[in-house]
């Protein structure tokens, strides 16, 4: 079948390999009908994250249509249409039955006490192969499977895999209830989701923060005031607007290949820790792969959250959501600590969450394939990678059709 295989930092490469088999009683088979490309492939590409396995293909995103399932999964059969959560769980053991799917005790083949297992990712997070193929495996299948209604699309489900669940998750943990003033860093397709779950959760308003004009217009779209900070400094625009207070909660939705203002006064500002930033990069990754201006990573890793805590009321509530890797060390603690800041983070807990969401899009009340903006057949798949990791305008989800090559 062919897959997208990561081969080495600044490396991936549409492959064929071999088709996964049944290898657990709990296992499934599942045939990808629709895949796509997330922002935390990126990191994988750019170096920004390590351990990747060479050979291991990559992607967490899935819908598609169940061609085999193992003697101990009761819930699904042979031809029903199904969406694959991102993040993997057992069901079973007491951090599952807690809701807390993204710590499962059991699913990480490294151990109980490792961390999130899920498709497509480094060894310390199972190692599973990805679904940016024609077939993939899916583990515990009965818990990490959800059958899909005729009614919704695969474009509709696409993005109820990761990035809704996980922009929910972000408003979850940010702990967003009625009247909060939210601010949402990265207008990313994380971000997007973000912006819309604030105002689900009661938010009274929401600013949207980011330096891609296309993007900010989106979250415009969804409601939220607008912040350029290649235009104006954020954080002093965020207090003008919320009268020298700041906002109630802010949600990381960046992670570390955040951006530095290339014009406008925080330009300037960011001019004075850009030796910082090189120090950071250095040590979170230390190999790096560019190629004719791709795979570059972010050139300042934690400006998100910097700005966020800076910018937040006091005794105000960070969500992280956006990705960092256990090489990150530079987290503001001194100044979260001054301003008795809460921080919440982690990885969503995806399974907990999608029944909520699928029964939304199924009613009508969201409509989340608006946020894929692109449809590429698997044999413009590494095109579409270049596209979306330089953050060209108007690419801000790519939909794959693994069955077109």
């Amino acid at each position: 079948m062919k897959a997208v295989v990561w081969h080495d930092v600044g490396d991936i490469r549409l492959d064929t390999v071999p088709e996964p088999k049944i290898e657990q009683s709990t296992d499934a088979i599942v045939r990808i009908t629709t895949a796509a490309i997330c922002g935390t492939d990126l990191h994988f590409i750019r170096g920004t994250v390590r351990g990747m396995r060479p050979g291991l293909v990559l992607g967490h995103e899935g819908v598609g249509v169940v061609e085999e399932v193992g003697k101990n999964v009761r819930n699904f059969r042979r031809g029903d249409r199904v969406l694959l959560s991102a993040v993997l769980g057992c069901g079973s053991c007491a951090y599952c039955r807690a809701g807390y799917y993204a710590q499962c005790d059991t699913i990480n083949p490294n151990g109980a006490r490792s961390g999130t297992a899920f498709y497509g990712a480094p060894a310390d997070n199972g190692s599973f192969n990805g679904l940016q193929a024609e077939y993939a495996r899916v583990p515990y299948a009965h818990t990490n499977l959800f059958g899909l209604p005729e009614s919704i699309t695969d474009e509709q489900a696409i993005p109820l895999s990761d990035i809704y669940p996980t922009g929910y998750f972000g408003a979850v943990i940010a702990q967003v209830t009625d009247g909060d003033v939210v601010a949402v860093w990265g207008c990313g397709p994380v971000g997007q989701f973000a912006i819309l779950s604030a105002f689900q959760r009661g938010a009274g308003r929401v600013l949207a923060i980011d330096g891609h004009a296309d993007r900010l217009e989106r979250a415009r779209a969804l409601g939220a005031e607008v912040i350029n900070f290649n235009e104006v400094d954020p954080v002093e625009a965020i207090m003008e607007l919320t009268r020298g207070i700041g906002p109630d909660r802010a949600i990381d939705a960046v992670g570390v290949d955040a951006e530095s203002p290339k014009s406008g006064p925080a330009a300037a500002k960011a001019r004075d820790t850009d030796e910082l930033h090189r120090a950071e990069l250095r040590e979170i990754a230390p190999k790096t792969n560019e190629r004719n201006g791709r795979w570059r990573p972010g050139d300042a890793p934690t400006q998100a959250h910097h700005w966020a805590i800076e910018s937040l009321a006091k005794a105000g509530t960070l969500a992280i959501i956006g990705v960092y890797p256990p090489t990150d060390r530079f987290f503001p603690i001194g100044t979260a600590m001054n301003k008795n800041l809460t921080i919440n983070m982690g990885n969503g807990n995806h399974p907990r969450y999608i029944p909520k969401l699928l029964a939304m899009v199924e009613s009508g009340v969201v409509r989340p394939e608006q946020m894929l903006t692109q449809h590429e057949p698997m044999r413009e798949v590494m095109t579409a990678y270049e596209e979306f990791d330089m953050r060209k305008p108007g690419w801000l989800k790519v939909a794959l059709n693994p069955s077109v090559n």
